[in-house]
């Protein structure tokens, strides 16, 4: 079964940390780029980090640049998100997407198969 699957959601206080972690089943990510999404109560859906997975190219949003790390395990076929410094406007439900080639952008549009999504809140 063609499957991503997200994990590593919670609740944590601003400032804390959070690894969200995107695993492919079904199909191999070598030739695609894998994105990580959030979408707030109210709010249209953006794009956080971005990555291809071939040369482990990277796009980060400006909101989480020095705060979030993308990277991949081409072995476990998994795709993670450190989240340091998390703070309350960090609070959505976050989704991975996959495309096929380059994440050459990392907006929603471009990707077209998703996971569930898992829960980020952050609060004091």
């Amino acid at each position: 079964q063609v499957q991503l699957v997200e994990s590593g959601g919670g609740l944590v206080q601003p400032g804390g940390s959070l690894r969200l972690s995107c695993a492919a089943s079904g199909f191999t990510l070598d030739y695609y780029a894998i994105g990580w999404f959030r979408q707030a109560p109210g709010k249209e859906r953006e794009g956080v980090s971005c990555i291809t997975i071939r040369d482990g190219s990277t796009y980060y949003a400006d909101s989480v640049k020095g705060r979030f790390t993308i990277s991949r395990d081409n072995a476990k076929n998994t795709v993670y998100l450190q989240m340091n410094n998390l703070k309350p406007e960090d609070t959505a439900v976050y989704h991975c997407g996959s495309k096929v080639g380059r994440a050459n952008v990392c907006h929603p549009q471009a990707y077209d198969f998703w996971g569930q999504g898992t829960q980020v809140s952050v609060s004091s």
